[in-house]
């Protein structure tokens, strides 16, 4: 914990940008009947059935300092699907960074091990020689600030029906540019000094 909070109390250096990334899913529901629009006087009603489409995963990297995020949409979540992301992450969105200072949770594919099953060890070894990886502990999640991103995404577009994987993309496109466009930031204030204070009882007992 005190790893993540040292990383977030770092000056902006865009030489070394720090990158939250973290995932989450979204099942595809599509209407069975068409929805009755609002009316004066009449709000929107919409039927209760439903068909399930399936789910796609959501990709989100968040640079809180930058005022950038970029959510990928993909089918599945595994290491492959990772790797990619860290690889477009590397070599298109800070390609000229001398490193990225990674922050993610400790789910399973989240590891430079991941880079070795996608890629030929080489390109691996570069890739994972670009990040500099930082964890958050079990149960802390929320120390990830890509994870509060993804509920602001949820709370601001994801709120609804959405049918497909393509409608999906396009809404989420829009979303982030709108955020994007607005430099949108986090203000962090939660520093390991306040750790030791509020969260006294996750600490060794002296």
């Amino acid at each position: 914990m005190e790893d993540v909070l040292e990383v977030y109390q770092r000056p902006h250096d865009p030489a070394r940008p720090v990158v939250c990334l973290d995932e989450a899913s979204k099942q595809l529901v599509a209407e069975t009947r068409v929805p009755i629009v609002a009316k004066p006087g009449q709000v929107a009603r919409q039927d209760y059935e439903y068909e399930r489409n399936g789910t796609a995963n959501l990709f989100m990297m968040f640079a809180p300092l930058e005022g950038w995020r970029h959510v990928e949409v993909t089918d599945r979540h595994t290491a492959m699907d990772y790797a990619q992301i860290l690889k477009a992450l590397s070599d298109s969105h800070f390609s000229n960074a001398e490193k990225i200072v990674l922050v993610q949770d400790n789910l399973n594919t989240h590891k430079p091990a991941s880079l070795y099953e996608a890629f030929p060890p080489a390109e691996a070894r570069r890739l994972v020689e670009r990040f500099e990886w930082h964890y958050t502990p079990k149960h802390g999640s929320w120390l990830d600030m890509a994870e509060s991103e993804l509920s602001v995404l949820s709370r601001q577009c994801l709120d609804r029906r959405i049918a497909d994987k393509q409608t999906l993309t396009d809404e989420v496109a829009a979303w982030e540019a709108c955020r994007n466009k607005k430099h949108a930031k986090a203000d962090w204030h939660f520093t390991a000094d306040d750790a030791r204070v509020k969260l006294k009882r996750l600490y060794p007992a002296m």
